[in-house]
């Protein structure tokens, strides 16, 4: 079991296991622009950056409506039908 602190209530820490990382990117990749400023300008070079090093993964991008809110439900659904895994960038 790993700790992992949480930013919205540390008094409890939450305790989970850690997901095994598989030995190569293969299938769909989720790029996840939260919206905050120049977001999608990181997400731009990271997609080119990334294609150039995994030829054969698809790229999907997506936004979140506002950086001040999780993300809505049937979004992360949708990155979770459509994606074997997930970039989330943060920038300001």
């Amino acid at each position: 079991m790993t700790t992992i602190m949480d930013p919205t209530d540390e008094r409890v820490p939450v305790e989970r296991t850690i997901t095994p990382r598989p030995s190569a990117i293969t299938g769909n990749v989720a790029l996840l622009d939260i919206s905050k400023p120049r977001g999608n300008v990181l997400i731009d070079r990271l997609e080119q950056q990334l294609s150039e090093r995994l030829p054969g993964v698809t790229f999907n991008r997506y936004a979140k409506p506002t950086f001040t809110k999780p993300a809505p439900d049937d979004l992360r659904r949708q990155i979770q039908a459509e994606n074997d895994f997930v970039v989330e960038a943060l920038a300001d």
